[in-house]
């Protein structure tokens, strides 16, 4: 006769949890009939309660401990996903290397990666003429990345390719639009100095009718609602399970303060963009309104290559500390705060109902995070300083539209930086106020890394406290995402790295595809006053964090396999 085994300790945090087909098997091995009022089912979500009652043969007086250790554990399962290089559609709107990308992507799914990120250029879908879609390219590419088993990340990006680190191909904003610009160059971004910047349209022009009759939010919508409409299959199937909307520069939210197509060179500050017609004139009756129409934009600031103490802006007792200073500081940080909350709900208007996460990315400008003046995130939007939080207001912004915050640089370590750079500070800072406005956090690595020490530091801000083994860790990232498929990484002796790093990320669980269960995305929030948002800038201590992971990926073992590579290899050259 079958006995009742009762576990009242055991408690899942996340309802949204599945179990892999694997431990299904286990469970009816054990004549398991039930948990709870939920039936097993296979690939259909688990639910859990503070009781779980389970029936069992008398033979299995008792549940596996294992399986009860390794269900505990999936709550610490974080998903990795792999973005796929930036040409995997041409320029001319082709899907190339078909063929060799499906082998990669098996070889990622084989390796237990649970999905990959995909730039969804502007410039290749509507590049012709406005509302001119062509979507075949991305159909045949995401009809590939479902039939390899690996979910999808879609980039709505509204910028150029090129000119931003990393960029190895070119391609450039819709003709229409560059066409425009010709006419109009102060539809882009502009330094002090008169330079246009032709990566993406200005912020200044948000809601201006001067693309041939629509206003730039206008053309970001149309665009999304037609992704929607041609991707419908993809959506219902719940193969794409992330839409990040391009927001700035390289997707991110900021200005394009540090373009080395401009001249610009790691570690400088960058410029001030908000020189175009549009901007001065916003800026103009800004001060106007607040009567001190006296002021004028920054002349001080420097130019892109400059240090802080090298400006009177930035420099000991500078501009920046100023009345003057902070009015002009909290206007442009504003106005990047409302362009990112119109885009996105727009973004959330059109993506509706669908089983999908909204996300934005913040851009980690960790150089000069320790000087006084934290120059290089002024010029590029975050008015973040010592006294005065300048993430966690974006952070407020994104919970309005349930938008998840992702941040880079999670791989560096200050000793590998110059400049006064702070990224693990700086990830610190921003993953706290991610998870302090109750928003979802994830993350992803700014530079290619092979190495032991950039995926152990990643494993760190993947989870700051370690690993729970009861359960739920105190803090964890909701993804990470790795930059970037490439041919090196495939390789063989840095490709077992990798694999392991995977296995790090999931907690050494089994693959689980289904592990996040998405709801239908609501409509957003109420709009959040700007007064609101700005209480946001008062400091808290961030969340404290571990010296290094508790689940590192092990030195000693990764020595072995090179060692046993240059073996292999030093016979084969006799």
């Amino acid at each position: 006769m079958a006995s009742i085994v009762t576990l009242n300790s055991y408690y899942f945090p996340q309802p949204r949890m599945f179990l892999p087909d694997l431990e299904i098997k286990k469970l009816e091995r054990l004549n398991v009939k039930n948990l709870g009022p939920f039936r097993i089912i296979v690939g259909r979500p688990w639910k859990f309660s503070r009781k779980v009652v389970a029936a069992a043969t008398s033979s299995d007086e008792m549940m596996d401990s294992k399986m009860v250790n390794q269900y505990k554990m999936m709550a610490n399962y974080v998903p990795l996903h792999v973005m796929l290089p930036l040409d995997v559609i041409s320029v001319d709107n082709v899907f190339r290397d078909e063929e060799k990308l499906e082998k990669q992507l098996m070889e990622l799914r084989a390796a237990d990666v649970d999905g990959v990120m995909v730039d969804v250029w502007w410039g290749i879908v509507e590049s012709k003429r406005p509302k001119q879609y062509d979507w075949s390219a991305y159909r045949s590419l995401f009809k590939l990345i479902e039939k390899c088993g690996l979910k999808i990340q879609a980039i709505m990006s509204f910028h150029q390719c090129g000119g931003n680190i990393g960029d190895a191909v070119f391609i450039p904003l819709p003709s229409w639009v560059l066409a425009i610009g010709e006419k109009n160059p102060d539809i882009f971004y502009t330094c002090k100095d008169g330079m246009h910047d032709k990566e993406c349209i200005s912020l200044g022009m948000d809601n201006l009718p001067l693309f041939e009759g629509r206003t730039p939010i206008q053309i970001y919508s149309d665009y999304m609602k037609s992704f929607r409409e041609n991707m419908s299959d993809f959506l219902d199937a719940e193969s794409i399970i992330d839409i990040e909307v391009g927001l700035g520069p390289a997707g991110e939210l900021r200005y394009p303060s540090y373009q080395e197509t401009r001249g610009w060179v790691f570690p400088g500050i960058g410029e001030f963009q908000c020189y175009d017609k549009y901007m001065r004139e916003d800026f103009k009756l800004a001060t106007t309104i607040g009567g001190h129409q006296e002021w004028d934009l920054p002349e001080d600031a420097g130019s892109f290559n400059s240090t802080p103490d090298q400006t009177g802006f930035f420099g000991p007792n500078g501009t920046f500390l100023t009345e003057k200073g902070e009015f002009f500081l909290t206007w442009y940080s504003n106005k990047l705060l409302d362009h990112g909350d119109q885009i996105l709900d727009e973004a959330n208007k059109a993506f509706l109902g669908c089983k999908v996460t909204l996300s934005a990315k913040i851009a980690g400008i960790h150089w000069w995070y320790k000087d006084h003046s934290h120059a290089a995130e002024l010029t590029a939007g975050y008015y973040n300083l010592n006294n005065r939080d300048g993430y966690r207001p974006l952070a407020r912004m994104l919970s309005r539209h349930y938008a998840s915050l992702n941040f880079t640089c999670l791989e560096m370590r200050n000793s590998e930086q110059p400049a006064k750079s702070g990224p693990q500070e700086l990830v610190q800072q921003v993953l706290s106020c991610g998870w302090r406005e109750n928003v979802e956090v994830a993350g992803e690595n700014a530079l290619p890394r092979y190495d032991v020490e950039g995926y152990n530091q990643i494993l760190l801000n993947a989870r700051p406290n370690g690993c729970n083994k009861n359960g739920q860790p105190k803090l964890k990232l909701a993804a990470v995402t790795y930059l970037r498929l490439t041919d090196q990484l495939i390789r063989w002796e840095n490709f077992q790295i990798f694999k392991s790093f995977v296995r790090k990320m999931h907690a050494h669980q089994d693959h689980a595809p289904g592990y996040v269960k998405l709801q239908p995305l609501r409509r957003s929030k109420q709009t959040i006053p700007i007064d609101k948002l700005l209480e946001a800038t008062k400091v808290v201590e961030p969340y404290p964090w571990e010296e290094r992971t508790d689940m590192p990926i092990d030195n000693t073992f990764t020595n072995y396999l090179y060692g046993l590579l240059s073996k292999f290899l030093s016979f084969y050259s006799v």
